[in-house]
C-alpha cells in the first residue's frame, strides 16, 4: 500500500503489548503483533469509532456461523486509536501465493468460488443490506451525472433482493492461505443481500481492479488474470447456476457504486461500463 502514516511507538498496554512496526497495513488500518499469539488491527485515527464496533460484531457472528475466518478478541485502545484483536494466522494471502506460485492459478480460482458459495449459504440477522449500501454509494459519488445516477438507482430498485451473507469485498487479497486451509479476512463490508451482487463485485475486482493494481501483481500473473477470472466464474456457476444471467445485470450497478470509492486508475473503465450497460 502507498498509504504511509508513521507508526506510533507503543507502550505496554494493559491488554497486551504491540510492537512499534506494523507487519501489514492498508487504507483503514495497520496490523501489529499482539500478546498470546494474536494480532491487533489498529484503525487509522480518521476512522469513525463505530467502525471498530461494527467489525467486531460482524466478525464474531461470521466466526460463530462456521465461516472460515479468524477468531475475534476484544476491542482495545492504544494511544487514542481503537483496534480489534484477532487470533494470529500464519500464512500469506492468496494474491501473494499467486504472485509466488502462478501455476496454482486454477486451484486458487476454484477455491475463491467455493469459499464464496460457503459464505452465501449463511444468513446473519441485523446486517445492513447490500442494496442500501449500493444506493448510498451511487447517490454520493461525485463521478456520475444526474441522468446516469437516476438510471442506476432505478435499475437497482427492480433487481432481485436477497438475504445471503455477502462479504462485500471478496478477492484474493482477502483470503489467507494457512495450514488449516483458506481463511477469509476483512469483514468490514459484510452485508445481507443478493448473492449475485457480491459475485459481480468480485468479478469486477478481478477484471477492472486487476488491470489497475499496478505492481501489486506480477506481469506473469497479469497475463493469467483472464484464466483466473473465467475459472472462478465457471466454478461458482457450476455450484450455483445463474439461470437468469443475473450477475451481468448487477455489474453496471456495482460499477456505479464503486465510483464512490474514488480509485483513480479504475474510474475510466467503471464509467464506461455504467454508460454502456445502464
Amino acid at each position: 500500500m502507498k498509504d504511509s502514516l508513521k507508526p506510533p511507538s507503543f507502550a505496554k498496554h494493559p491488554c497486551g503489548t504491540a510492537a512499534s512496526v506494523p507487519i501489514a497495513q492498508g487504507r483503514t488500518a495497520e496490523i501489529y503483533p499482539w500478546d498470546n499469539g494474536q494480532i491487533l488491527k489498529l484503525f487509522r485515527d480518521w476512522c469513525p469509532s463505530d467502525w471498530v464496533d461494527y467489525e467486531a460484531r460482524i466478525a464474531r457472528a461470521v466466526y460463530e456461523a462456521g465461516v472460515p475466518s479468524p477468531a475475534v478478541g476484544e476491542i482495545v485502545e492504544v494511544r487514542g486509536r481503537r483496534g480489534l484483536v484477532y487470533e494470529r494466522l500464519d500464512g500469506v494471502s492468496m494474491l501473494q501465493e499467486l504472485n509466488a506460485r502462478p501455476w496454482t492459478v486454477l486451484k486458487h480460482a476454484r477455491s475463491l468460488a467455493e469459499l464464496q458459495v460457503q459464505i452465501h449459504r449463511q444468513s446473519i440477522a441485523g446486517l445492513p443490506t447490500y442494496e442500501d449500501r449500493l444506493r448510498h454509494d451511487i447517490r454520493n459519488t461525485a463521478h456520475l451525472g444526474e441522468e446516469l445516477r437516476d438510471q442506476a438507482l432505478a435499475r437497482l430498485d427492480v433487481l432481485p433482493k436477497g438475504q445471503s451473507l455477502c462479504h462485500g469485498d471478496h478477492h484474493p487479497g482477502n483470503i489467507l492461505i494457512t495450514k488449516r486451509g483458506p481463511v477469509v479476512i476483512d469483514w468490514m463490508n459484510a452485508c445481507s443481500g443478493r448473492l449475485w451482487a457480491d459475485v459481480a463485485r468480485t468479478s469486477m475486482t478481478l477484471t477492472i481492479g486487476a488491470k489497475a493494481a499496478g505492481d501489486q501483481i506480477r506481469p506473469i500473473v497479469r497475463v493469467m488474470a483472464k484464466l483466473y477470472h473465467r475459472t472462478y466464474l465457471n466454478r461458482y456457476r457450476r455450484l450455483v447456476p445463474d439461470t437468469e444471467n443475473e450477475m451481468d445485470r448487477w455489474l453496471p450497478i456495482i460499477a456505479a457504486a464503486r465510483l464512490n470509492e474514488d480509485i483513480h486508475p479504475e474510474r475510466e473503465a467503471l464509467l464506461r461500463m455504467v454508460k454502456e450497460e445502464i
